[in-house]
C-alpha cells in the first residue's frame, strides 16, 4: 500500500530551505525519496510512521511526498514557502538555576511559533509548550557560568538572553508538623529546614501539595489526600530534593453522636448500643478506664457488652486508628429496693392505686406484681412511685426495674396480697330494735379483712372474728329494712336486708 502523508509540522519556511520539518503519516518504511513539490529533499524515517526531513530551496506551496518500494504518496499535504519573522526574545524566567538543570524555565518574546530548537550555551534544552509569544523549556545541565539563551524557527535564530547557572544548596527538611493527617488531605502541614527557598514542589509520596507559603526556613503547604499508609515528604528546589521525612496518613478520628441506654447496673453485662461516624475498625471502647467487649461493628454503630462499675457518671469513648472519639456519659445505677407498700391488700381485679416506697427508684421502667406488670407508673422520687396494681391472686412479691437492675426482695415488706370481694350469706339475728346496740353476726366469705360494716349507710362498730364471720353493733336507724354492707380492701359486700323493729 503506498505510503500516505497526513501532516507536514511545520507547514512553512523560508524560501532558502533547510527548515526542519517532521512528516506524519503510515508506510514509511523503506522510503527511498521525499519531494517538496518537484525537488528532492534529505530525510531519514523515523518510524513507519514518521519522518523527519530538511526542506529544499523552494517557492510558494509544494506539495510534500513521500516514495517507497510500495508507491508515492497521492494526497496533498503542503509546504508553503514564506518569509519568516525572525524570533525575538524579551524575557526569561527564572534567569538562573541550578548546574544539575531540570528545572522549567519560561521563554517569552514574538515570532515563536514553531520552534525548533532552544539552547543554553550550546546546550539543547527540551521543549514542554509552544505558542507565538512563549516557550516553555526544562533547562539542561551547565556549570558555574552565564550562559546566552537563543530560540531557532524557520524565520531563524533569536537574539540571546542571559542565564547564570548557580551552585545551589540542596534543600534540608528537620521537621514536618504535624506529622500525620486524615486520607482525605485539606490539612495544613508545615516543613521547616534549610535552603527552601523558591520550591518548586512539595510531594507527599509521589503527590504533589499546594504551596501556601514559601522562605529559605519554612513551606507551608496543604497536603493532598492519601491512603492509610506512611510516606515520604520532599521538597524540591533549584538546588535539588531534599532528604525524606515521614508523613502518615490516618483514618479519620470517630465521632460519637448517641449511646443508649444511657445508664446501666453496677454489674453491666448489658447491651450498649453506640451511634456515629468513623466506628470502623474499633481497637477499643472504654466506659471510663473499663474496657466494653465489642459484640459487632459498622462504620456507623457499634454494639457493646458494658464492663463493670462504681455507682457514678463516667465517659464512653471509641478508639481506633484515627484516634479516640469525643466522651458520652453513662451512669451507673445500684439495683432498686423496694421495702414497703401504701397498701399491701388489693382486689383480685386490680386497678387499684398503689404507692411503692424504696430506694434508687428515679429511672424505674416497670413495676411488677409477681411476675405481672403493672400500669400507669409515676415517679413521684427516688424514693416514692404510683402504680395501678395488675389482676392477681394470692401473696405476690412486688419489684422495680430500673437500668440498674431489677430489685430483689429488701428488709421491710415488700409484698401484695390479692383478696377475693368479700360476699355476705346471711344475718343473725336479721332485725333488731331501732335503738341500735345489738349484736349482729355477719356471715360470709372474704371478711377477714373487714375494714367497715354499714347499716343502711350509716357505719357500726364491729369485729372481724374470721374469714367467715364478723359480729358487728348495729347503730340506730328508723323503723325499717336498710342494707347491712360490709367492705374490705376488695370492695364491698353484696348488701343484706336489716330490719329495724319500733322501739
Amino acid at each position: 500500500m503506498a505510503p500516505v502523508v497526513t501532516s507536514v509540522s511545520p507547514d512553512r519556511g523560508a524560501p532558502d530551505g533547510n527548515t526542519g520539518v517532521t512528516l506524519t503519516g503510515s508506510g514509511f518504511t523503506g522510503a527511498t525519496m521525499v519531494k517538496f513539490g518537484p525537488t528532492s529533499a534529505s530525510f531519514l524515517v523515523v518510524s513507519d510512521t514518521q519522518i523527519t526531513a530538511r526542506t529544499p530551496v523552494g517557492t510558494g506551496t509544494a506539495a510534500v511526498t513521500v516514495t517507497a518500494p510500495s508507491g508515492t504518496s497521492t494526497q496533498n499535504a503542503l509546504f508553503a514557502y514564506a518569509l519568516v519573522a525572525a524570533p525575538v526574545l524579551t524575557s526569561l524566567s527564572p534567569t538562573s538555576g541550578p548546574t544539575a538543570g531540570g528545572n522549567a524555565v519560561i521563554l517569552t518574546g514574538t515570532n515563536l511559533s514553531g520552534v525548533t530548537s532552544v539552547t543554553f550555551g550550546a546546550t539543547p534544552a527540551s521543549v514542554v509548550s509552544n505558542t507565538a509569544t512563549q516557550v516553555v523549556v526544562i533547562a539542561p545541565a551547565g556549570v558555574v557560568s552565564s550562559v546566552g539563551v537563543a530560540v531557532t524557527t524557520a524565520g531563524g535564530t533569536s537574539n540571546l538572553l542571559v542565564y547564570s547557572y548557580v551552585a545551589v544548596a540542596a534543600p534540608v527538611l528537620t521537621g514536618i508538623t504535624p506529622s500525620s493527617g486524615p486520607t482525605a488531605g485539606g490539612n495544613t502541614v508545615i516543613l521547616t529546614g534549610t535552603n527552601l527557598s523558591n520550591a518548586t514542589s512539595v510531594k507527599f509520596g509521589a503527590t504533589p501539595a499546594a504551596v501556601v507559603s514559601n522562605t529559605a526556613t519554612q513551606v507551608v503547604v496543604i497536603a493532598p489526600a492519601g491512603v492509610v499508609s506512611s510516606v515520604g515528604v520532599s521538597v524540591t528546589t533549584a538546588g535539588g530534593t531534599s532528604n525524606l521525612l515521614v508523613y502518615s496518613y490516618v483514618a479519620p478520628a470517630p465521632v460519637l453522636t448517641t449511646i443508649s441506654p444511657t445508664a446501666g447496673p453496677l454489674g453491666g453485662g448489658n447491651t450498649v448500643t453506640l451511634n456515629g461516624t468513623n466506628l470502623s475498625g474499633a481497637t477499643s471502647v472504654k466506659f471510663g478506664n473499663n474496657p466494653a467487649t465489642v459484640l459487632s461493628n459498622t462504620a456507623s454503630q457499634l454494639v457493646v457488652s458494658a464492663p463493670t462499675g462504681a455507682p457514678s457518671t463516667v465517659n464512653v469513648t471509641v478508639t481506633t486508628t484515627g484516634g479516640t472519639s469525643n466522651p458520652l456519659p453513662y451512669l451507673y445505677l445500684a439495683a432498686p429496693t423496694v421495702n414497703d407498700l401504701s397498701t399491701h391488700l388489693g382486689p383480685a381485679t386490680g386497678g387499684n392505686t398503689v404507692s411503692v416506697f424504696g430506694s434508687d427508684l428515679l429511672l424505674a421502667s416497670a413495676v411488677s406484681f409477681g411476675g405481672n406488670p403493672a400500669t400507669g407508673l409515676t415517679v413521684v422520687s427516688d424514693s416514692r412511685l404510683t402504680v395501678t396494681a395488675p389482676p392477681g391472686s394470692g401473696t405476690v412479691t412486688v419489684t422495680v426495674t430500673t437500668p440498674g437492675g431489677t430489685s430483689t426482695a429488701a428488709t421491710g415488706n415488700p409484698s401484695y396480697t390479692y383478696l377475693a370481694a368479700p360476699v355476705l350469706t346471711g344475718l343473725t339475728p336479721s332485725h333488731g330494735s331501732a335503738l341500735g346496740g345489738d349484736a349482729i353476726v355477719l356471715g360470709g366469705s372474704g371478711l377477714t379483712y373487714t375494714d367497715a360494716v354499714t347499716f343502711g349507710g350509716v357505719q357500726a362498730t364491729f369485729a372481724a372474728v374470721s374469714d367467715t364471720q364478723v359480729v358487728a353493733t348495729s347503730p340506730a336507724g328508723a323503723p325499717g329494712t336498710v342494707n347491712v354492707v360490709v367492705h374490705t380492701p376488695a370492695g364491698s359486700s353484696n348488701p343484706r336486708p336489716y330490719v329495724y323493729d319500733p322501739a
